[in-house]
This record gives structure tokens, sequence and C-alpha cells, in this order.
């Protein structure tokens, strides 16, 4: 072991004794438990990878599990990959075979409610597309929305009517919509990026992001095609993402970017606002786009879509003034997604560039772990997430429970 993979396994370990009890549940948020952003369910990831990768006890990671699990696992049509039924399924997914037979009976109790979850989503967003509504982040999204279902059901039932309807619905989401908001995406959102209305974004705004934007649908079309589950139109969706992609890209000298979200005005003048403050993060930059636009290639087999993303994630990661506006290690928009994501694109990389990130990336996440560690538990931004990360640092091996699928980065 080298001495940054030495520190990154102590640092993880150090984060997973520290997490090692579960709080109980709040009395007047039972259900927060079973939140992947910030419950015990994103917690309990670490303690799977470490059972799994790091040869520690088992029963640290039964204790978060059954603290996630410990009230009525909501099912209703407001959860999402990151809360309730399917972060529940997408946590119980990852034991390793030996300790399968202690969760089989209620993970398949509760992928039959994602089944139907999924069934009720879908017909209520393609009656949405009919009626020619303007969309919501909650309907399709990574978080909460029929991309985080999507990623669920493509990890443990690929071959399921779910995830077909779930690719149908994207492939329509591509589509522009009409009559009366011709020219629109179909992904735009009715709300302003933080869900409100705003005198900045009059009749709603199209997102470019993957936690909430169209960039979480092409991660989704993508991997699905790459793994043979494919639909009608699947293909021309994923060119009309990238498509929009290309019409968006702003070139600089130290590579292409892309905005944020875009507003009516933003279509109107044909040009986006960038925020002074930019920074190549996975929820919201040049990291989540390049590795969707890489995904894309590599699907596609167009490797001239591949390595153009690829040469953008190298310059993005390799350019000091935009690494200089990430400031945490967080997975969502910090260090920890960065690198997580920039080790998932290496190993799939035609550019042999992209192989020389992690090292380096790895670095800053371990020096940013060290000058700010992150007492707030949870996976999305809190310690879990950046031990997770770090664990994939001191292994050198991607994670023994897949926990980054929740991403969409693998």
């Amino acid at each position: 072991m080298t001495a940054t993979t030495t520190s990154a396994s102590e640092m993880a370990l150090q984060v997973a004794r520290d997490l090692a009890e579960p709080a109980p549940p709040h009395p007047d948020e039972p259900r927060a438990v079973q939140s992947l952003a910030d419950g015990a369910a994103g917690t309990a990831l670490l303690h799977i990878e470490m059972a799994s990768g790091h040869a520690q006890p088992w029963s640290a990671a039964h204790r978060w599990i059954t603290a996630a699990v410990s009230g009525q696992v909501s099912a209703a049509d407001t959860t999402g990959l990151y809360l309730g039924a399917p972060a529940i399924g997408f946590l119980l997914s990852t034991p390793p075979a030996e300790y399968d037979h202690l969760y089989a009976q209620a993970r398949r109790a509760v992928h039959q409610h994602v089944l139907a979850l999924a069934h009720r989503r879908t017909d209520a967003a393609f009656a949405r597309i009919r009626r020619g509504d303007l969309a919501a982040f909650a309907e399709y999204d990574t978080f909460y929305g029929l991309t985080g279902i999507g990623a669920y059901l493509l990890r443990t039932n690929p071959e399921s009517g779910a995830l077909e309807r779930v690719l149908r619905y994207l492939v329509a989401l591509t589509r522009p919509l009409a009559p009366r908001d011709r020219g629109l995406p179909g992904w735009w959102v009715r709300h302003d990026p933080h869900r409100g209305h705003s005198p900045r974004f009059p009749g709603g705004h199209g997102n470019l992001g993957a936690a909430h934007g169209i960039t979480g649908p092409l991660l989704l079309l993508a991997q699905a095609l790459r793994r043979g589950a494919e639909v009608p139109g699947h293909r021309d969706a994923i060119r009309t993402i990238c498509d929009h992609f290309d019409t968006w890209r702003q070139d600089t000298a130290t590579g292409p970017w892309w905005p944020e979200h875009l507003s009516r005005r933003n279509l109107e003048r044909r040009h986006p606002h960038r925020p002074r403050d930019a920074r190549p993060s996975w929820c919201y930059g040049t990291t989540g786009i390049a590795r969707a636009g890489q995904l894309a290639g590599i699907a596609l087999r167009d490797t001239s879509l591949q390595t153009f993303y690829e040469d953008a994630l190298h310059r993005a990661l390799s350019d000091s003034a935009q690494l200089a506006n990430v400031t945490d290690a967080g997975l969502c928009h910090g260090w920890a997604g960065i690198y997580q994501t920039a080790s998932r694109a290496a190993a799939d990389a035609l550019d042999p560039r992209l192989t020389e990130l992690p090292p380096t990336l790895g670095r800053a996440l371990l020096d940013h772990t060290r000058l700010g560690p992150t007492a707030a538990p949870g996976l999305l931004n809190g310690a879990a997430g950046t031990a997770l990360a770090l664990s994939t640092l001191a292994t050198q091996e991607p994670p023994s429970t897949g926990w980054d699928a929740c991403l969409l980065i693998n």
C-alpha cells in the first residue's frame, strides 16, 4: 500500500467507527431514516462496503440496515431512489451473498412495492405528457423521480416491464413540448431551480444537471443501452440529449463548460448564464455531464463522442481555476463525487490521460477531508459518502457493493 491508500483506508475506517451506532428515529420524522441522502439508509451503505471490502464486522452494517427499516417503509408516490421503498430496495441489494438470507424476504417485499410504484409513476407521467403540461423535478430526476427508480430497476430487475416503461417514458421526455410550449425541450420544468417561482425564471427552466436535470436521464439511457436494455427510440433519445449539450456547450481555452440551467430568456438570447463559482461537480458541472457523454458514446459505439467527453473531463479536472471552486469533500458537489466519477470514467476510457486523474484527485480528496472533516452523517453531503469514496481510493478497486450506482456513474 502507498501512503495515500493507507491514509485513505485509515480515514474511511475512522468515519465508520465514528458512525458505529445509529441514532433512534426522530419522533417527528420517522421516515427520515429511509433517506439515502442523509438518513440511516445512506450510512448503512458505508458499513456494508466496509464489511465487504475491508474485512470489518457485519454487526455495524446490520445495525444500520435495521435502523433504516425500523418503521413502515413508504411506497407513496413521493418516494424515489433517495427516499422510501426504492431507497430501501437499493440498500437491500448491496449485502454480500453470505448475509443475503437475513434480508431476502424484506427485499422481495419492498421490490414488489417499487414495481407497483414505477407503474403508477409512469402512468402519471405519460398522462402529463398527453395533457401538454410542464414537468417537475419530482417526475423524472435522479433523487426522487423516474430516473432514480429506473436506476434501481436496472440494477435489480433489468428485464422487468417496469424498467421498459421507465425507459419508454424517458424517450418520450426528450421530445419537444407541444402545442402551446412548442420549442421547449420535453424535460422543461414549470418551476425554478429551487422548486419555487421567481422572477428570474418566468415559465420555469431547463436543467442540465445530473441530480435534477437531463444529465440524469442520459446516464440511465446510456447505462441501460450498454447493458442490452433497449426500447424504441432509445438511441435517438440519447442523440437528442447530446445534441442539446452541443447546442449549449461553451468553449474556452481550458475546455468546454455547460450551464447549470436555462431560463426562457436564455433560450431567446441563445446565451446561457455561468455562475462565477461554477465547479466541475457530479451534480451540476462538467464531471457529471462528461461521464454521461462518455457513457453515451460507449453505448452507441461512437468513439468520437466518447473521446470528446473524455477530453472535456480531463480538461476540467486538470484546470486549477475550476477545481479551486470545489470547497467540500462530499459526494454531491464535492471532491468525493468528483473522485468517484473520475475513477469510473478512467476505467472505461479510450483516452489514456484519464488514468492520470484519480491519483491527483485522490490526494485532493484526502487533503480536503483532513482540512474540513464532515461531522454530519449521511451519504450525499455527509461523512458516509466521503468515506465511501476514500474506500475506493484505499482499495484502488471498484466498490464491491456497487453502491455508486445510485449516482448512475456505473
